[in-house]
């Protein structure tokens, strides 16, 4: 999870969200009918909090690159020769590198170190000896997905 992009997202939409409350104060707040004010109130806080949702689900989807790399990626494998524990998160997954041997289809094989954040429900497949999916970029097979 990026949590700089995500703490980009709520700000930048927190700092729209005060303009937005500053020129309802100064201006349409005294020009609407007496007795709106409330349902107003309640509008711009429903507003916030679904700009809020709305940008957290936008800011964790994978990076254009990524999704691309997904999508047009060579599909290939990897066997797992070690595994290193770097740091625990926290949000209890680990910061974890991966010595892989990579073998992608019409080419010769190769070896990688990948570092990643690993969920408790992936480490049952980082094993040494296990063997996992990637996708490989075509244009620079340095840079690889696990799919998990």
């Amino acid at each position: 999870m990026d949590h700089g992009r995500i703490l980009r997202t709520v700000l930048g939409i927190t700092a729209a969200y005060l303009v937005l409350l500053a020129f309802w104060l100064g201006w349409v707040v005294h020009r609407t009918p007496t007795g709106t004010v409330p349902y107003q109130i309640v509008a711009l806080v429903g507003l916030f909090g679904s700009c809020v949702g709305i940008g957290m689900m936008l800011a964790v989807r994978p990076s254009k690159e990524d999704r691309q790399l997904w999508r047009h990626g060579l599909e290939g494998w990897a066997t797992v020769e070690g595994v290193h524990r770097l740091e625990l998160t926290d949000h209890h997954t680990e910061i974890t590198e991966l010595d892989l041997e990579l073998t992608v289809p019409g080419s010769e094989s190769y070896r990688g170190t990948v570092v990643f954040d690993a969920a408790p429900a992936d480490k049952p497949r980082l094993v040494v000896g296990e063997t996992i999916s990637i996708r490989v970029d075509p244009a620079n097979r340095d840079r690889i997905i696990l799919v998990l």
